[in-house]
């Protein structure tokens, strides 16, 4: 049925202001700066320590290094074992190759247990090593021999990149959440903030691994709604890249496997 002319312009007209406030352009998005003191769990590599108004509850620390070049070995960073009886504490090998040897397995091993018996809450041993997304299939077959070797008192967490929730296998996903405990997934490259992380965390709603997100201090982040409905979602880990004393500069450019 076709309203009288007058009726239809009365409508147009009262509508009018209506339709400008919709148009209204939306506010830019101010994403904050990744403070520190919000967060309890830390990447803490040596030579950094935390400032003295946080309070970890959760620390990776990294130990030590298996590099490419040579054969493989494992090259301690960390100068004697710590002992932080009031934190989960997770010990971080960084890697650039999985061909390890039977010392570097012990070394690692070993490590694990000095810090045990040092007092340390250990959680367990962290690999950080960047696996391409097509190379998920190889490192969980790593992961796999890994897992048997060490003690199941002790958990398996692995550095992951943003990409394996877009473009990863999803059966390469199931088989590596079969063998590990949880993900960490890093957000920034360097000490800067990866562009565009939300396309990549949208996509997320059914990873299958519990997982928590490594963000950079001082780096640039808003949370993605979809996190806080994400049933694997395990909270945040912030890599600190300055030291307490006089908020030192790390001498490393560089996160979690060069990120």
């Amino acid at each position: 049925m076709f309203r009288p002319r007058y009726a239809r312009t009365l409508v147009s007209a009262l509508l009018i202001p209506i339709v400008l406030v919709g148009c209204k352009p939306d506010a830019p998005r101010q994403e904050a700066r990744v403070d520190p003191a919000a967060h309890d769990a830390f990447y803490l590599w040596p030579g950094v320590r935390p400032a003295a108004n946080l309070h970890p509850r959760t620390l990776y620390l990294l130990d030590g290094e298996v590099r490419k070049a040579g054969a493989p070995r494992f090259d301690r960073l960390r100068m004697g074992v710590p002992r932080l009886p009031g934190a989960a504490v997770w010990l971080v090998v960084r890697t650039e190759r999985l061909d390890w040897d039977a010392a570097t397995y012990a070394a690692l091993l070993g490590d694990l247990e000095r810090w045990h018996q040092a007092g340390n809450r250990v959680m367990g041993l962290q690999v950080d090593f960047d696996a391409a997304t097509s190379g998920i299939a190889r490192y969980a077959e790593f992961l796999t021999d890994l897992r048997q070797r060490l003690p199941r008192r002790w958990q398996l967490s692995v550095t992951g990149l943003m990409d394996w929730s877009a473009h990863g296998n999803p059966e390469d996903l199931v088989r590596l959440g079969s063998v590990i405990d949880e993900v960490v997934v890093q957000t920034y490259q360097g000490r800067s903030t990866i562009p565009g992380y939300e396309a990549y965390f949208r996509r997320m709603t059914n990873f299958p691994i519990p997982f928590r997100v490594a963000l950079v201090e001082g780096g640039t982040w808003q949370a993605p709604p979809m996190l806080a409905n994400q049933p694997q979602f395990r909270g945040y880990v912030v890599f600190l890249t300055r030291s307490a004393a006089g908020r030192r500069e790390l001498a490393q450019t560089s996160g979690p496997a060069g990120r």
